[in-house]
């Protein structure tokens, strides 16, 4: 029984934080963003949410990733004891690269003919 008393805190104190991740790639972010607010995640987050398909929507790549579990996620989550599990989803597009300005075509040097020679016997 006293340990029972002593447990039920602990584990109360581990699931009051609110889950965040973050993963940046290093690209300049741009002004679009992808957002899925109610991504479905089952058995406290063993079974993770679908992929979400930034290819299409960021036609520059990917500047930063953003998953986090808001108050709403987390209550939803606790009522369905962990069974369901959402948690909010942001990719950050990135800015497009700058123009390069046009160069100068290279010359190949000079034209060199290759003789082509045959051996007969």
């Amino acid at each position: 029984m006293q340990l029972r008393r002593r447990l039920v805190p602990v584990f109360a104190v581990c699931f009051i934080g609110c889950y965040h991740a973050s993963v940046e790639t290093g690209r300049t972010p741009g002004s679009q963003h992808i957002e899925k607010g109610w991504a479905a995640s089952y058995i406290g987050g063993l079974i993770p949410p679908s992929t979400v398909d930034a290819r299409s929507g960021c036609d520059s790549g990917v500047s930063k990733v953003e998953t986090k579990h808001s108050f709403l996620n987390m209550l939803v989550g606790g009522l369905t004891l962990a069974i369901y599990t959402p948690m909010s989803i942001e990719v950050t597009c990135a800015a497009p690269a700058p123009a390069q300005a046009p160069q100068r075509p290279v010359s190949p040097g000079p034209n060199v003919a290759l003789k082509k020679t045959s051996a007969t016997k």
